[in-house]
């Protein structure tokens, strides 16, 4: 899953959680054709997408509050969308997506194709951050675990 950031006509941010497909430095996203998400896109294409690792909370002294944090790896990308109408288009994009899930193809019904919106995102620019890196003598929350 990613997190697709836009900004309205107001620069008021909008943001959802989405499925993708990533192939050839394009990330593909898909939607319903009408929502308040593709007026906001047909006026300003611009998108950051998200992604992150399952957080997990780290320490370096358990008895220290301000040694605590959270350990995830993250992906920030910047583009522009583009929609793509194709028929034959689409139905590569939805196995983009559905492979980034299950790692096989599907066949789709002409009606489900036409119905969907699919994203196309060229990466323009992409950074990459590692947080809550801990020192050695850290330790790690375990499911199931007492603090």
């Amino acid at each position: 899953m990613c997190y697709v950031g836009m900004a309205d006509e107001e620069g008021i941010p909008y943001v959802l959680p989405m499925n993708f497909g990533y192939e050839d430095d394009v990330i593909y996203l898909h939607s319903a054709q009408e929502g308040h998400s593709i007026s906001i896109l047909e006026k300003n294409p611009n998108l950051c997408i998200t992604f992150c690792t399952d957080p997990k909370l780290v320490w370096q002294n358990e008895e220290v509050a301000c040694s605590y944090r959270m350990r995830s790896d993250s992906v920030i990308c910047h583009g522009k969308v583009s929609f793509e109408e194709d028929f034959d288009e689409k139905v590569k994009a939805l196995n983009i997506i559905m492979r980034q899930y299950s790692g096989r193809e599907f066949t789709y019904s002409a009606p489900s194709v036409r119905n969907v919106k699919i994203w196309k995102v060229a990466i323009e620019k992409i950074s990459a951050r590692e947080f809550g890196v801990p020192n050695k003598n850290a330790g790690q929350y375990k499911e199931g675990s007492s603090f």
